[in-house]
């Protein structure tokens, strides 16, 4: 069996690899990379007029952002197709309903001319509402057609002025559609408000949320954002895990979503051959808010119920997602006919929704398959659960033994010279 810390190191490099934007072998059958169409970039950005506060390098906010879009422009690579929307540009009066329309596409998604664009940005003035709910919904229309990658990237100082249209449950809508959309979201100098709105607006889709203090962090983040458009996708293939392993969905080598409600067990299925070995991870995120103390349990057992190996990990309401992951070799067979043996992967989690939080629908779940060739020799995957930490061992046990053997018989000389003195 596979050490804890073994499962660990596999379920780590796995999860690099994926995050490294690295094809899956050729035969995979999901989770493949996207077609050629050109990656495209939603910049979304507030313009309202809490953007005229100077709290950003003693600059305001607006200044700051202007001059990151700039140095983003510049940067943007050739193959990147880049768009900017504007909310709360427009419109500077009180009235709620007029404003929480104020949203407009300043430079169209397309080919980059740089000079355009930023004669465009030069325009702006903080002006208005903060419409993000809205903005969403245009900046997803934007980014409507074909297969390549598309990442939406909103930068606010405020939280949605427009509810009863949440942002987040937008955001929400907007992965449903399964268009494979990616929205992250900056904070600028942000409330603690407005980090729980931006936050649950990138985990609905598979985004990301940083705070912005300094103009030189806003430059480069957004900057790394654009350029991880660029990188090769894995789109993840809907998954419907049964309630038990008869039944369950047979996978392939591939990266796959599915949604778990609370105090239930997710069952898949794979068919490893003798000689392959099976990597297998899972992410669980908390897409609304849960209780602290929670944790993932992913395990591997034979269709006859045997356990094989389990991976788990622990959390402490620090961090809206975890991880864990597990390996299983198969041993290699004389039988050039061996049948695969269908290897059945129970997922569970122990979240709690908090006071009044709806249970439905489940948390999403992100599940990545791959079957290799095992490693020719044992001591690569495990050898009496130390892995290759058994052959430092023997060294350690043999240098211990020759060193009491040398220590023993100097003693003895120097035992032996002192009685002859």
């Amino acid at each position: 069996m596979i050490t804890r810390t073994r499962l660990a190191a596999g379920a780590c490099a796995l999860l690099a690899a994926l995050a490294a934007g690295l094809a899956f072998p050729a035969g995979a059958a999901a989770g493949e990379p996207t077609g050629q169409d050109a990656p495209k970039v939603d910049l979304v950005l507030d313009v309202s007029g809490s953007m005229r506060a100077r709290d950003i390098d003693g600059q305001s906010r607006m200044a700051a952002a202007k001059q990151a879009f700039n140095e983003v422009l510049d940067a943007t690579p050739e193959e990147v197709e880049l768009g900017i929307r504007t909310l709360g540009a427009d419109y500077p009066g009180d009235d709620r309903k007029t404003g929480c329309k104020d949203t407009a596409q300043l430079y169209p998604v397309g080919p980059l001319d740089r000079t355009e664009a930023k004669t465009a940005i030069a325009t702006l003035t903080p002006t208005g509402w903060t419409p993000i709910g809205p903005a969403l919904l245009k900046a997803a229309g934007d980014l409507d057609g074909g297969d390549g990658s598309k990442r939406i990237v909103l930068i606010s100082d405020g939280e949605d002025t427009c509810a009863p249209l949440d942002p987040c449950e937008v955001a929400r809508e907007i992965a449903a559609k399964g268009i494979g959309l990616t929205i992250d979201t900056l904070g600028l100098v942000p409330t603690a408000k407005l980090s729980r709105q931006l936050s649950c607006i990138a985990e609905a889709t598979g985004g990301t949320y940083t705070s912005v203090e300094h103009q030189d962090e806003l430059t480069d983040r957004v900057n790394q954002l654009v350029d991880r458009a660029a990188d090769p996708v894995v789109t993840p293939v809907p998954a419907e895990g049964a309630d038990r392993c008869t039944g369950a969905p047979t996978l392939k080598s591939g990266l796959y979503t599915d949604r778990e409600e609370f105090r239930q067990q997710r069952w898949y299925r794979v068919d490893v051959r003798p000689g392959q070995e099976l990597r297998a991870s899972v992410s669980v995120a908390a897409d609304r808010a849960v209780n602290p103390g929670y944790g993932v349990l992913m395990r591997a057992v034979t269709s006859k119920g045997r356990e094989i190996v389990r991976g788990e990990a622990a959390g402490n309401g620090r961090t809206d997602v975890i991880s864990t992951g597990l390996r299983y070799p198969k041993a290699e067979s004389d039988d050039e006919d061996a049948p695969a043996e269908a290897v059945c992967l129970a997922v569970s989690h122990s979240f709690s929704a908090a006071s009044g939080v709806k249970a439905t629908p489940g948390l999403p779940l992100e599940l990545t398959v791959d079957v290799v060739d095992a490693p020719s020799q044992a001591g690569d995957v495990a050898a009496f659960g130390l892995g290759r930490g058994w052959w430092l061992l023997g060294v350690l046990i043999l240098a211990g033994f020759l060193a009491g053997l040398v220590w023993g018989w100097l003693s003895r000389w120097r035992f032996a010279v002192w009685r002859t003195n």
